[in-house]
């Protein structure tokens, strides 16, 4: 085997390692996840045995060689991430998958995990903030991807409400700058050492419109008392407002997916987004010179960002994103594909496909691992959260038998 091929070997067999697997005979990823969440338990136990003074004088010089060794692992852990990248984002080349984790939300919490405790100058009091970014590592244990279409669902919601959300919090921020200065009116002269000018009342009324009420700053004239009950009851309707707006949110896309679900196979015309690499036949080809079949479009080619007209002497260039049109094909019966999505007590999660025992009648079209759509082959092996995608005699019409 060639050197370059057997240090791609090895940069692969590393990323297997570092990837969470569960459902999997991989003894060594097993082990290092083991380690992995060991380290992070030791290096969060660590820190809160030093915030004890009696710990931390008993000692100290343990503590700081224990924090020292995981941290260092956070970071050795960070620099082979780096260097798998381009495994983990197999769509982007090189520099920019490394690019591509390092501005994602998993590679900021693994680089924060460890960068603050090496540039305490930049990062004051040792960044004992930043600490606590080391417990949300464990959640990549927990394979936290799995319920990646709930947590997108929510940013849906906050992103489609942010006009509203922004409104109601700008009514609030107002509302408690009005009540810091009507009760300074109200209890500057009763408590001068408290409510000291007109934005020392802020803190109360925060706490008031929110519905906290800690108790360490409050009214004691009649006045200031009656004015405080009354924005008490103003401060559970106002706080109710952003809940009402998110919890309407939630219903409308819900509504929303709902009706997709229900009415998608009634349209007429299906859209395809195809992404040109080097590789593909259609580069520096014009439109006309694609031959595409009947009733198939190229309705709109998208390029850095503009959208381009398709017309027919349009020369497509690599990373050109074409978007295909097609009429529905008018057929009492419509393709239905199965879905499987393989749990982890699934006997196909650690299978290769040629191994499985399917029906001759039944043929895997596409395996869905993540983000990435893959053609699937005999060699590939199945992992557990695969989305398995077959085509079935079952489910095309007037077909007797598929051919492999």
């Amino acid at each position: 085997m060639p050197d370059s091929q057997k240090r791609e070997h090895i940069r692969y067999r590393i990323f297997e390692i570092l990837e969470v697997r569960t459902g999997t005979v991989d003894y060594a990823a097993r082990i290092y996840d083991c380690v992995y969440l060991i380290t992070i338990i030791i290096n969060l136990t660590v820190s809160i045995m030093h915030t004890y003074e009696s710990y931390r004088l008993k000692y100290g010089d343990l503590l700081l060689l224990i924090e020292n060794i995981t941290v260092a692992l956070f970071c050795v852990d960070y620099i082979l991430r780096l260097f798998t990248a381009k495994y983990m984002y197999p769509e982007s080349k090189g520099p920019r998958a490394v690019r591509k984790y390092i501005f994602s939300f998993t590679g900021i919490i693994d680089m924060l995990s460890f960068l603050p405790y090496y540039l305490p100058i930049f990062f004051p009091s040792g960044a004992v903030a930043f600490r606590l970014l080391r417990v949300m590592r464990v959640f990549r244990l927990f394979r936290i991807n799995a319920y990646y279409n709930s947590f997108k669902l929510i940013t849906e919601v906050l992103n489609s409400k942010r006009q509203q959300l922004f409104s109601s919090v700008f009514t609030i921020l107002i509302l408690m700058l009005a009540s810091s200065l009507c009760m300074y009116s109200l209890e500057h002269e009763a408590q001068p050492e408290v409510f000291t000018n007109a934005f020392s009342g802020i803190w109360w009324a925060a706490s008031t419109l929110l519905t906290v009420g800690y108790g360490d700053i409050y009214p004691i004239t009649t006045l200031g008392k009656l004015f405080g009950i009354f924005i008490t009851f103003l401060g559970v309707g106002m706080v109710a407002i952003p809940t009402g707006i998110i919890s309407a949110g939630f219903v409308d896309q819900y509504s929303r997916i709902k009706r997709m679900s229900e009415y998608g196979q009634e349209a007429d015309v299906h859209f395809i987004k195809i992404h040109l690499t080097a590789r593909d036949p259609w580069v520096k080809k014009s439109i006309a010179q694609l031959h595409l079949p009947e009733r198939v479009i190229i309705a709109v080619v998208l390029r850095n960002h503009h959208a381009l007209v398709p017309k027919g002497n349009l020369v497509l260039h690599e990373d050109d994103i074409l978007v295909l049109a097609a009429e529905s094909f008018q057929d009492k019966e419509h393709i239905r594909l199965k879905e499987i999505i393989l749990q982890k007590n699934n006997p196909w999660n650690g299978q290769r496909i040629r191994d499985l025992d399917i029906s001759r009648h039944s043929v895997i079209v596409l395996v869905k691992r993540k983000e990435r759509v893959m053609i699937p082959n005999g060699n590939l092996i199945l992992r557990e959260g695969d989305m398995v995608i077959l085509y079935s005699e079952m489910r095309i019409a007037n077909v007797t038998e598929i051919e492999i």
